[in-house]
């Protein structure tokens, strides 16, 4: 079953958006994660910022790539509940991580951090609607 007929074949709320939202959505993210993580890391190359400041961006990285395969790959809604939580942690933490360092980075992260909480608020009641 593709990714797409498995997220139509869920009970959804209500407010879940149509599958065909992610795809846009995800992309416009994933250029402001590279370009804003990326520079993070290119601050640690430079030996600007210290190993606990990146930290949480490898980690929300890690948890971010994990998410797909945990939901659609497995299909474990409760795995992929606490992977998404993860996410959402490890994304404040960084943003906080850095704010005093890098301020855009923390600021240009904002609508990935307001997607990432609508996702995890989406994620956990599929999760108990489909218990």
């Amino acid at each position: 079953m593709k990714t797409y007929e498995s997220y139509a074949a869920l009970v959804k709320p209500f407010f879940a958006p149509p599958a065909w939202i992610f795809g846009p959505v995800w992309s416009v993210l994933y250029l402001i994660i590279a370009g804003s993580f990326g520079y993070v890391g290119y601050l640690f190359y430079l030996k600007r910022i210290p190993f606990a400041v990146l930290l949480p961006f490898i980690l929300n990285i890690i948890f971010n790539l994990a998410f797909t395969p945990i939901q659609f790959g497995i299909k474990n809604l409760p795995l992929a509940s606490l992977d998404i939580i993860l996410v959402l942690i490890t994304l404040a933490w960084a943003m906080w991580a850095i704010f005093p360092i890098a301020r855009w980075v923390a600021y240009v992260n904002i609508p990935y951090f307001l997607w990432v909480s609508f996702a995890t608020i989406l994620q956990l009641t599929i999760t108990w609607m489909n218990r």
